[in-house]
């Protein structure tokens, strides 16, 4: 009897632990927040179709850069960063801060730009 009560005991324990820590939630991905109409006007403006092929954008159709085809569901950027708006603009920004030597110039990007760059770019799904 002692046994079972220990197991019981035991069991009931790890059942009330595990309650508490709760269900694990997916990370929830923090949204751009930027005017994607503009920043496809701007993408335009920049001439970034001269590199990538952008659906969508009117232009070149560029092949020194990757396709952005559904940019805005994959896991990284430039194979090495966490695709968030954050590091997404920061990388319009300055790519070469992130990995130097890339083929892609600082454009004189401006924050507010980079932010309606990247609210367009992450409808690409």
């Amino acid at each position: 009897m002692r046994t079972v009560m220990k197991r019981l005991l035991i069991g009931l324990l790890v059942v009330g632990w595990m309650a508490c820590k709760g269900p694990k939630e997916a990370p929830v991905k923090p949204q751009p927040h930027g005017d994607a109409a503009r920043g496809r006007q701007l993408i335009e403006q920049f001439t970034c179709t001269a590199c990538h092929i952008i659906p969508g954008v009117e232009g070149p159709r560029g092949m020194i850069g990757p396709s952005l085809e559904n940019i805005g569901s994959r896991a990284h950027i430039g194979g090495k960063l966490e695709n968030t708006p954050e590091t997404m603009a920061k990388w319009i920004q300055n790519p070469q801060a992130f990995d130097p030597g890339n083929t892609m110039p600082p454009l004189g990007i401006n924050d507010a730009d980079a932010r309606d760059i990247t609210e367009f770019l992450f409808t690409l799904k």
